[in-house]
């Protein structure tokens, strides 16, 4: 089969679409064949040696797909699982989906509409599920509650601001430009703040009239530590996904003591197979329905596509990522 392979060194790798070995299945696996990829800023740590995959998973890149199942193993073919080949699906993966084939275990395939393209199904369970996670089980967001999310055109931020308004919460956001801020807004963002011509601390505290917010998702770690910590309320909880801005920052801890608040870091890669599992079927219970078009939601929920690259123009697509252009997902078309 073919798959990317990075080459050259780690400051300026070179994603190369060549021959690689094929992937086999386990009992309780499924083989799919991959349509549809998305690009995840791991992606681009990875090829740059600063995020290995965790033990035992693909060295190949790519978190998530959408493709067709081309053979079930034992122990999943037929009931109750129901998976054959000639299915569509998406899945969440701990590497591997930037190829033509990918092993996925049978309890993290989600059944694809069949209104759906591809390049939908692969835009879903890396950022959607990130977003849910974070949101309602580490920061256990409530209805009428303020959600304060970084990076709010990105994948992760373009789900989370319409999971929290969907989930009856008020979403503030933060993004690098007039495009970006509009695009939040539009999403149901109640506050869309440019970082880089405002401080999000003093727009925040000005919108909620000195009291801050409840939640806080953020990918940048470090150099916002402080800041977040003065824009939560009372028994905020603040949840650092990523640490973009660096790996440390200065905290007063009188304040975390003084408000009683929760500083919660969380990834979703690590995770053992079992615990993804387990968050693929509550997400696909709470909110695939929504998403997929079932069910009613007080905000239609989709996923955000910025642009789609074939897949040996992966180089090109991680540059965009880079350079922080997408609204959204970047996705790779594999094959036709």
């Amino acid at each position: 089969m073919k798959a990317i392979e990075v080459r050259g060194d780690k400051e300026r790798p070179e994603l190369v679409w060549g021959e690689a070995p094929d992937v086999t299945i386990g009992p309780d696996e499924v083989l799919v064949e991959v349509r549809a990829a998305a690009v995840n800023r791991a992606d681009l740590w990875q090829a740059r040696g600063a995020y290995p995959p965790p033990p035992g998973a693909s060295e190949v890149l790519g978190l998530e797909m959408a493709g067709v199942v081309r053979e079930v193993g034992a122990a999943v073919a037929g009931p109750p699982a129901g998976w054959q080949p000639g299915d569509r699906v998406c899945a969440l993966l701990p590497g591997g989906g930037y190829a033509e084939r990918v092993s996925v275990p049978a309890g993290m395939l989600l059944r694809l509409p069949d209104d759906w393209s591809f390049a939908q199904g692969a835009a879903v369970p890396e950022v959607w599920y990130t977003a849910y996670i974070n949101l309602f089980d580490e920061g256990a967001l409530k209805p009428g509650e303020i959600a304060l999310i970084h990076a709010g055109a990105s994948g992760v931020g373009t789900a989370a601001i319409q999971l929290a308004v969907d989930a009856g919460a008020r979403a503030f956001a933060t993004a690098g430009s007039a495009e970006k801020v509009a695009q939040c807004r539009a999403l149901g963002a109640e506050l869309a703040i440019n970082y880089k011509e405002q401080d999000f601390l003093v727009e925040v505290l000005a919108a909620t009239g000195g009291e801050g917010v409840d939640v806080i998702l953020d990918p940048v770690g470090g150099s916002y530590l402080e800041r977040n910590i003065r824009a939560l309320r009372p028994f905020g909880r603040l949840v650092n996904i990523a640490n973009l801005g660096g790996p440390k920052g200065e905290l007063n801890m009188g304040r975390v003591l003084g408000k009683r608040l929760r500083i919660i870091g969380s990834t979703l890669r690590g995770r053992p197979v079992a615990e993804k599992i387990a968050i693929t079927r509550k997400f696909e219970a709470d909110i695939w329905p929504k998403l997929a078009g079932g069910q009613e939601s007080a905000r239609r929920l989709r996923p955000i596509i910025d642009s789609v690259f074939p897949i040996a123009e992966a180089q090109a697509a991680h540059e965009h990522v880079l350079a922080n252009r997408n609204v959204g997902k970047v996705i790779l078309q594999v094959g036709e």
